[in-house]
């Protein structure tokens, strides 16, 4: 089998007519340069270089082999140099997997944002409240929700204080008030959100510092609509069908312009922190890393 440093020692003593020459270049002993020379004649099966004590010259086949080497050498480097630039000029294509609402109503917008900075950059993008399969889809990065503890996966946090927050529209309050307390949420239409067939009607809330006990409260709600898509969830609510609980991030927009206000603000929702997750960290390239950069600085802004 041929090899690259090979074929370098060769076209380099051709270069400068001295193979002891050619090894002061290339950083190595004569001794390895003299073994790497007789390497690829014995795999070429030729002599391609004449060798006196005071003299070296090419055969006639080593003078038609170094137009070749030197243009194998060449489209190498060429190749080499390429995905060097490709590494470290922001771009290429990312395929990226997201959850329905936080997709459409947020990302959508970021992304847009990322690509006017880095007009290289391509998207392939997968829009779904079902958690993508990494290994079968083709998906490179996945923004998911919530504690990430696959030890095999590379996540990065992108929101890790975000939580759910309890809202209705202004449109909702006013027929039907706010709820006083926790135990008030019974007599409320609660919007509800199916994942893998399971209905999400269990609602947990968290004391603020230094009241009660700090035990968590969890509690079961019921309402008249429930759907598998969470934007849907969120768009009954802003048009006053009932209340939501949901990731603050995906109700952002709707509370900065009034479509919704959140309600018993003493108490903290579960956390559902983001993060850009991947396979392997061979994934997290300079690209990677710049979007993880951008999409914190746009969180931090809402």
């Amino acid at each position: 089998m041929l090899r690259f440093d090979d074929l370098s020692v060769f076209v380099r003593t051709a270069d400068e007519g001295s193979l002891s020459a050619a090894a002061r270049t290339l950083e190595m002993s004569p001794a390895l340069a003299s073994a790497a020379l007789k390497r690829l004649e014995g795999t070429l099966g030729l002599r391609l270089v004449v060798r006196t004590t005071r003299s070296l010259r090419l055969t006639d086949e080593g003078e038609q082999y170094l137009l070749h080497a030197r243009e194998a050498l060449r489209q190498l480097k060429e190749g080499h140099d390429k995905l060097v630039q490709r590494k470290e000029t922001p771009g290429g294509l990312l395929r990226i997997a997201m959850p329905s609402d936080l997709g459409r109503n947020t990302l959508l917008y970021w992304l847009d944002k990322f690509q006017a900075q880095y007009p290289n950059v391509q998207y392939q993008l997968s829009v779904s409240d079902r958690q993508a399969d990494m290994f079968r889809q083709p998906v490179d990065l996945a923004l998911r929700y919530g504690r990430q503890d696959d030890s095999t996966m590379v996540a990065m946090p992108i929101a890790p204080d975000n939580r759910r927050a309890l809202a209705a529209s202004p449109e909702y309050v006013r027929k039907h008030g706010k709820p006083a307390s926790l135990a008030d949420l019974v007599r409320h239409n609660c919007l509800c959100y199916v994942l893998e067939d399971v209905v999400h009607n269990r609602w947990t809330f968290y004391p603020p510092d230094g009241s009660g006990d700090g035990k968590p409260v969890t509690l079961l709600v019921q309402g008249n609509r429930c759907a598998d898509d969470a934007d849907l969830v969120r768009r009954w609510a802003v048009a006053g069908q009932g209340i939501v609980y949901k990731s603050r991030m995906d109700l952002a927009d709707d509370l900065r312009h009034g479509r919704l206000q959140i309600l018993l603000p003493e108490w903290l929702g579960e956390p559902t922190p983001l993060h850009l997750v991947c396979m392997h960290r061979a994934q997290v390239t300079p690209t990677v890393l710049l979007l993880r950069d951008f999409l914190r600085e746009q969180y931090q802004q809402l």
